[in-house]
């Protein structure tokens, strides 16, 4: 409609008094457009320290239980943090949120699949480190029938970077959450702590 009003406003006038009109146009809209265009600006880096709320759970979550047993604090790993996605992402999109296959992994690892519902990073972690029960520190070993891998991975002494992802799958109702650690655990015969 704008266009076909200028289209009979340009018929009306004479050549000069549209030229000049166009100028007053173009002079007024000036200001206009310079004070509704949005500023140009580059993201700030985020201050050291300062994680999403799911990674500072992941964090938080791990290094409790870590403290429990005297173990020192993880630090998280963005470079961790991004295979963990790419990996959790690969396993929602081509092997619908199964397990995925960890062991050639250059990395520690832990998994979580929930089902019908998404758990949050600190009852996900939670899960892992009820498999305390399980283990004995006097000999190493874990109860008959019975995992401690999980836990044993979060409280790994000699781990020091953390990096995790999740992600759903809306058909099957699912979540997976893969965990990453550098250096990695769980080593036959070694005690983690």
């Amino acid at each position: 409609m704008r266009a076909t009003f200028f289209h009979r406003v340009s018929e009306a006038l004479a050549m000069p008094q549209l030229a000049f009109l166009c100028l007053i146009l173009l002079a007024a809209s000036h200001g206009a457009v310079q004070a509704i265009r949005p500023a140009v600006t580059t993201p700030s880096p985020t201050p050291t320290g300062i994680l999403p709320a799911a990674s500072q759970e992941y964090l938080d979550a791990h290094n409790e239980a870590r403290a429990e047993v005297g173990v020192g604090p993880l630090r998280w790993s963005q470079a961790l943090a991004n295979q963990s996605s790419r990996l959790v992402r690969y396993q929602r999109d081509k092997m619908a949120c199964e397990f995925a296959n960890l062991s050639n992994s250059k990395y520690g690892g832990n998994q979580m699949i929930a089902t019908g519902q998404v758990m949050s990073p600190r009852a996900i972690v939670e899960d892992w480190v009820e498999e305390k029960r399980f283990y004995n520190h006097t000999d190493n070993s874990c109860a008959p029938n019975k995992q401690c891998g999980a836990y044993t991975q979060v409280v790994w002494k000699t781990s020091m970077e953390l990096g995790c992802a999740q992600a759903t799958c809306v058909k099957s109702k699912t979540s997976l959450t893969i965990c990453f650690y550098n250096p990695p655990g769980n080593f036959v015969g070694e005690s983690p702590y």
